[in-house]
This record gives C-alpha cells, structure tokens and sequence, in this order.
C-alpha cells in the first residue's frame, strides 16, 4: 500500500513531510553513512511538528533500511 494519496491536491500527511525531507537530506548527501540525523526534538522544531509525527518519520526511516537508530 501506497503512503502517498494518488491525487496531487489530497491532504499530506505530517510525518510525510519530514519523511521526504530527511530522505531527500540523505540522498543529496547532507547525512552520509554513520552521521546522525537530526534529533526529534530538531526534527519538531525545523518542522513544527509533534513528537510522534517525527518519531514516525524516522521509524518508516528505520524500516526501510535507509537509517539505523540505537
């Protein structure tokens, strides 16, 4: 299943835009291998966002194999 609606004018959810973000960070080479990305709490402020919005961004990250977290 899809995370992003088939319809370019459908709502964007939140954690989404800080997913393609971070994604777009790391494929232009902004965080390589073994840097940190930002911290939720700079993840929250950057995009004023909740905890749990950044917090699932970062878990999709993790899934996905492009970012591991300890």
């Amino acid at each position: 299943m899809s995370e992003r609606p088939s319809d370019p004018h459908a709502p964007h959810a939140p954690y989404l835009r800080v997913l393609e973000a971070l994604t777009t960070d790391i494929k232009a080479g902004t965080y390589g291998p073994g840097d940190r990305i930002p911290s939720e709490a700079e993840l929250c402020e950057r995009f004023k966002v909740a905890r749990e919005t950044a917090r699932r961004a970062v878990r999709v990250l993790r899934e996905r194999g492009i970012v591991q977290t300890e």
